[in-house]
């Protein structure tokens, strides 16, 4: 948490967030448990942990898609968690999702051009510009703005195309966080640098900020300005990602930054094979 509160206030604010879910044998689990933590306008935010960690519970909070039990969510200095349904749906035109499995992400029914066009008329963008609006779109995702590429329907991508057009549909509303739920997991090493490598070119370009979660320490050393560390749903060490690469404090901490070294050192050796 900020220690200056006379500062303009972060684009994303999460004040002592909890939420505890029923389990189907009875009792409650904890998923989230006092979350503090902000994320600056065009800023990376690396949030890891292993699964179960509670990530995911995290995001969906954030995302105002399950509502906290405790702790308030602040977007751009305005609480998000207790607007009416009409508020909330203009508000989180300014944070948008990427999900892992990009494939379930889309209707199969819809073409690229469909579900680019719904998310053009959520931004009310002139349906007389849709057409030129997902040209662009995919240009800026690096995709082939063609004709062939419009018509196609989710199935016929590949997994990387895929991702890329979920990049696309979150850019078409113009928002200013992303928030990317491991969306890197599963792709193989050449995909995983590409789409790194995208993510970068568009937050320079458009100054959009990432909360990137992810399980995957070596991706928040590359890629995150500040890391947070999640272990049975507390943060329990955030800081600048240098910090906590060079001298993590906490015990869990100190095992991932670990594990991500040891990676590294086998990807070098593989590499210098």
């Amino acid at each position: 948490m900020r220690d200056d509160r006379s500062a303009a206030p972060p684009l994303l604010e999460v004040r002592d967030i909890s939420v505890a879910f029923r389990q189907q044998r009875g009792g409650w689990v904890q998923a989230v448990q006092s979350a503090n933590f902000f994320v600056q306008h065009g800023e990376t935010v690396a949030l890891v942990g292993e699964s179960g960690s509670g990530k995911s519970s995290l995001a969906r909070l954030i995302l105002c898609l399950t509502k906290p039990q405790t702790g308030e969510i602040r977007l751009e200095g305005e609480r998000i968690d207790d607007l009416s349904k009409r508020e909330l749906r203009r508000k989180r035109l300014l944070m948008q999702p990427v999900f892992q499995d990009a494939s379930a992400a889309f209707n199969p029914r819809r073409s690229v051009f469909q579900s680019l066009s719904e998310a053009l008329r959520c931004a009310r963008t002139p349906p007389r510009n849709f057409r030129q609006a997902a040209e662009e779109l995919l240009e800026q995702v690096r995709l082939p703005a063609t004709a062939r590429m419009l018509a196609a329907f989710p199935h016929e991508l590949s997994g990387g195309q895929r991702q890329r057009l979920g990049i696309a549909r979150a850019l078409a509303v113009g928002p200013r966080l992303i928030v990317a739920d491991e969306p890197l997991s599963g792709a193989d090493l050449s995909i995983r640098g590409q789409i790194l490598d995208l993510l970068i070119d568009i937050q320079e370009r458009r100054g959009i900020a990432y909360l990137f979660i992810s399980h995957d320490m070596a991706l928040a050393r590359a890629f995150a300005h500040r890391v947070l560390v999640m272990l049975k749903g507390r943060i329990v060490e955030q800081g600048p990602a240098d910090a906590i690469f060079s001298s993590p404090q906490h015990a869990y901490t100190k095992v991932l930054v670990s594990a991500a070294v040891s990676l590294d050192d086998v990807t070098a050796a593989k590499a210098g094979a």
